[in-house]
């Protein structure tokens, strides 16, 4: 799908990679963002685009937001966390979201959709992992609820003419966000700059992509694949070890922290301690990734301490 003068909406859209999508995308699109801002931040959505303050577990919410002059929907809302204490209702609002989003477009005839799944599909599964692997065992519910939301995607890629784009991703890192192991490190070190606590022993080792890149990726994939369910391992080369993020982290706040390690092969239940996708199918296409994961890790640590929040604690 050529990706100019269309109208789109991106579910999730004050997020980390919904963000930087719709920045990449509005000068040549009109864009419509929905997004319940549970995870997301108003200030990064461009002025150009309209943003829509609504949860799409609400059917009513989704039939304002999903029109019949849609060009695609791009479907990044979920409820993200890997170590959630609420798997139950993981699972049911995610999959909520999507069918409610995909019965909606099937209504008004909008047959395009991408969605952002992820590498904790596959489970702890040969190195690196192949977009045709299986079978797909994931050991966290938030693996189960995006592996369900491939299957329902599959249904109306193959029963309903939908053309599907399917991203599984690596860890992605960038500005604008809170959650995950560099802002972790970062806040952490911020206000203890003597010490840092690194849950398991640090040897987890998994691939980092700059959500730049991410972004980009998925661009080009969706201008270039072919086909009516079109999945699409995102991620990088190379990998990163937890104790290796320390060691950049610190590095680029001029410091030289003890680490304790609480121990274990893994950081918490469902953590996947080491993962590598292979994305030859995706260079394959054309396109590859130009920063190593840890280049990557580097500039995420960069775009985190570079956020106007961070800037009163950077003399630590």
């Amino acid at each position: 799908m050529d990706l100019q003068n269309k109208r789109l909406l991106i579910t999730g859209g004050a997020g980390l990679i919904g963000s930087a999508l719709a920045s990449q995308l509005a000068g040549d699109n009109e864009i419509r963002i929905v997004d319940d801002l549970s995870n997301g931040i108003p200030d990064s959505v461009p002025e150009s685009v309209d943003l829509v303050e609504g949860d799409i577990t609400d059917e009513a919410v989704v039939a304002d937001v999903v029109t019949e002059d849609l060009d695609a929907v791009f479907h990044l809302a979920a409820e993200k966390y890997v170590n959630t204490d609420r798997p139950r209702e993981q699972m049911e609002v995610n999959e909520t979201m999507t069918y409610n989003l995909l019965e909606r477009m099937d209504e008004v005839g909008v047959d395009n959709i991408l969605f952002t799944s992820s590498s904790t599909v596959y489970g702890e599964a040969p190195r690196p992992t192949p977009e045709d692997y299986a079978p797909l065992e994931p050991i966290s519910v938030y693996g189960v609820t995006k592996l369900a939301e491939e299957g329902l995607l599959s249904v109306y890629a193959h029963s309903h003419d939908f053309t599907v784009w399917n991203f599984r991703f690596a860890n992605i890192v960038g500005p604008r966000y809170g959650a995950g192991v560099i802002p972790d490190f970062v806040y952490k070190l911020q206000e203890d700059p003597e010490s840092l606590t690194i849950l398991g022993d640090g040897r987890q080792e998994k691939s980092y992509m700059h959500v730049d890149e991410c972004v980009d990726a998925m661009c080009h994939v969706i201008e270039h694949a072919q086909g009516s369910m079109n999945t699409f391992n995102l991620g990088t080369r190379t990998t990163t070890s937890v104790t290796r993020i320390a060691d950049i982290v610190a590095d680029e706040m001029g410091i030289d922290p003890e680490y304790e390690y609480t121990g274990g092969d893994r950081g918490w239940t469902g953590d996947v301690p080491k993962m590598r996708l292979s994305i030859e199918k995706l260079a394959g296409l054309g396109w590859e990734p130009s920063l190593s994961s840890d280049e990557a890790v580097r500039q995420g640590v960069r775009d985190v301490l570079d956020e106007p929040q961070n800037e009163p604690h950077l003399s630590v």
